[in-house]
């Protein structure tokens, strides 16, 4: 199996990079709902742009890579030993290369390996069959999705929908409203994978299992195949819309499996993927080790611009935005408005945040702007340092410190991705601040904004959380929770669960 270790790199640089067929048509699909000149629309054409940068960069479609998840099927005697060491070995090779984040990290002291290998790092399934050829397939699952994965136990009370019983129609209650609680947290339009019943972690497990399915095929148990098609259908009435921003397209697939559980115990767990759905496999020659052929690729590769509605400009004024920002040009900002942003910006993420609530900033925030982001990057041999990726993090995960540090450091605007708590709008009100969201997983597109790096603070947090300093132009975002009060954040959130209520009757009998 000498071609091994170069197949399983490929598989993780093609997983990274370039996003499936089936995919883009269900993003194509998204496209075609929306109505021109929507944030909706913005935010899919800006991850169409995005898709097709990663394409050409061969980089990161988004800077979170996750946590690489392999199942492999081997024939029987197949050394899973070695093949298990040339996927770490692979893994390595990627990281270094920037094809993949690092982010592998001790739980205990919060140290990042640097290379994503480590205890449980990258997860390697195997399962034997009776075939001559390895069928090995990877996900790549980021953090704000995998938050947002849900499990529910039945019966159960749920917020909208009422009770949930141990049948069809409970179960449905709880996928309909899986999908309400991600919002926009999860970079919606996004997919879900389904496990019914097992126990908390067989049916976590087969939830995610179904995400390896091809988002085009049509379930074997016919009460399941009705079941998927109601979700998706009415999941899209619900208004969540792309990033959360509200619009017509919120779930782009759902597929579910089902298993035996014991009497007393009845789950339905949820894993929820965002749109970037970095999932890909390859069948290997198990003598040799290479490609035979790649799989999740049949059909006709769209173009994602063939439903491009940018012709007509955004409903939204339009704002350029450059720090030091002064408290009278924040409270000019309204929720809706689109911000251009030249100058410089700092980085902060989970350890900055703790970092900056009991010590100094490292450099004078006064006036500037703080970006929840991880970014991949890459130093060249004279030691400059260039960004590979640099989509935004979840900012929710900031609440519990955004608004004190903004105050006690006069932070004038923090960019993330999927809005922020009443903690953070009450300070953005009282200090002057607002909270600009930025486009979920378009990693390409946010770095090609990016001109220079000019510098970097805090580096004992790993690459990921540390301050790094940079300078962009032309980086675009919507202003989602203003200076007076205003959220479309919670203003989606109220009109989905008014929405989700019409979905209480019976429908499965």
């Amino acid at each position: 199996m000498e071609n091994f270790y170069q197949s399983m790199y490929n598989l993780i640089v093609e997983t990274s990079t370039n996003l499936p067929k089936d995919v883009r048509r269900a993003i194509l699909k998204a496209k075609m709902k929306e109505n021109a000149g929507t944030r909706a629309a913005l935010s899919l054409a800006t991850i169409s742009e995005n898709i097709k940068m990663a394409d050409e960069n061969v980089s990161p479609i988004c800077q979170d890579t996750g946590l690489p998840t392999f199942k492999l099927k081997v024939p029987v005697g197949a050394n899973q030993l070695q093949m298990k060491e040339e996927i770490k070995r692979a893994i390595a090779q990627a990281t270094k290369d920037g094809k993949l984040r690092p982010n592998s990290v001790d739980s205990l002291t919060g140290e990042n390996s640097g290379d994503n290998l480590g205890y449980g790092t990258p997860v390697i399934k195997f399962e034997q069959w009776e075939k001559d050829y390895i069928d090995a397939r990877l996900i790549l699952k980021g953090g704000g999705c995998e938050n947002k994965n849900i499990q529910y136990s039945l019966p159960c009370e749920l917020d909208g929908l009422g009770k949930a019983g141990r049948d069809l129609d409970g179960i449905r209650k709880c996928i309909l409203h899986s999908v309400y609680q991600a919002q926009g947290q999860g970079c919606s339009a996004g997919f879900i994978g389904v496990g019914i019943g097992g126990d908390r972690t067989s049916g976590y497990e087969l939830a995610k299992e179904q995400l390896f399915r091809s988002s085009e095929d049509v379930n074997s148990n016919p009460d399941l195949q009705k079941l998927e098609e109601y979700i998706v259908e009415k999941a899209n009435q619900l208004g969540i819309g792309t990033m959360g921003f509200g619009g017509e397209a919120t779930l782009l697939g759902c597929k579910v499996g089902v298993m035996n559980r014991i009497p007393a115990s009845f789950f339905v767990s949820v894993a929820y993927n965002c749109w970037a759905y970095r999932r890909l496999g390859v069948n290997i020659d198990a003598a040799s080790g290479e490609i035979q052929n790649w799989l999740y690729q049949e059909g006709e590769m769209p173009n994602l611009n063939d439903a491009d509605q940018t012709d007509e400009a955004p409903d939204s004024r339009e704002v350029v935005l450059e720090a030091p920002i002064t408290e009278e040009k924040i409270r000019e900002l309204k929720v809706g408005d689109v911000v251009h942003i030249n100058g410089m910006m700092y980085t902060g993420r989970d350890a900055i945040h703790k970092y900056l609530s009991d010590n100094d900033a490292p450099v004078d925030l006064e006036g500037q702007i703080i970006y929840h982001c991880g970014p991949v990057m890459l130093k060249d041999e004279d030691g400059n340092w260039h960004v590979k990726a640099a989509g935004p993090t979840t900012s929710i995960r900031e609440e519990p410190y955004q608004g004190d540090i903004m105050k006690k450091f006069g932070i004038r605007a923090v960019i993330g991705k999927g809005g922020m708590g009443p903690k953070t709008l009450k300070a953005l009100n009282e200090h002057g601040g607002v909270y600009l969201n930025a486009i979920g997983g378009a990693a390409q597109y946010y770095a090609d904004c990016i001109k220079s790096v000019e510098g970097v603070d805090l580096m004992q947090f790993g690459i990921p959380e540390a301050m790094w300093h940079l300078k962009v132009e032309g980086f675009t975002a919507v202003v989602t929770m203003d200076s007076h009060g205003n959220s479309l954040h919670a203003d989606v959130d109220q009109s989905s669960l008014e929405k989700l209520s019409q979905f209480k009757e019976p429908v499965f009998s």
